[in-house]
């Protein structure tokens, strides 16, 4: 069974959306971390939002990064009809079924990037096996936050790492021990 990775980049106040560039003033070195992990990765999963984002940018870009980004099959959770393109697969009308059998399957870990709404769904399933939180040391204010609609998901904290700027990489794994 492969593991599912979700990956994030939040303010303190757990804002994920970026409506103003909060997150621009901060450069962690973060790059060696980012590849570490797309690498180690055999497929993403991606919200509707966040391919779109994706397919309009990384088809063009260029390095081995984006040449990585680029050959990964992508799985992408969507409501809307028509077709995608960038590699990409839609999962059916019953996402978590799917996202289940794509865990069975054997082959590396299921990468989330971004993708808030797939997160708080997947979080709240008990589909995630880790949960990587890359906390910028701002308080935004406003904005979406990646768990407002979540209740009383237990966590383990398994590593903490200093990334630059201020900037914390908190990993977190599902505490079967606790009570939900």
């Amino acid at each position: 069974m492969r593991p599912l990775i979700v990956t994030e980049f939040v303010s303190l106040d757990g804002v994920y959306e970026e409506h103003s560039p909060w997150r621009a003033p901060y450069r962690p070195d973060d790059g060696p971390f980012k590849r570490d992990e797309l690498f180690a990765s055999s497929a993403l999963l991606l919200g509707r939002t966040t391919y779109e984002e994706f397919a309009a940018y990384w088809p063009t870009a260029t390095g081995a990064f984006a040449e990585r980004m680029n050959a990964l099959p992508k799985y992408v959770a969507t409501s809307r009809p028509g077709p995608l393109d960038w590699n990409a697969t839609p999962l059916g009308p019953d996402v978590l079924a799917d996202v289940q059998a794509l865990k069975a399957q054997p082959g590396g870990p299921l990468l989330v990037y971004g993708s808030g709404t797939l997160a708080q769904t997947l979080l709240r399933c008990g589909l995630v096996d880790e949960l990587r939180l890359m906390v910028f040391p701002v308080i935004v204010g406003r904005g979406r936050r990646l768990f407002d609609t979540l209740e009383h998901v237990p966590l383990t904290l398994l590593d903490t790492r200093e990334m630059g700027a201020g900037v914390l990489l908190l990993t977190y794994g599902p505490d079967a021990a606790k009570p939900v």
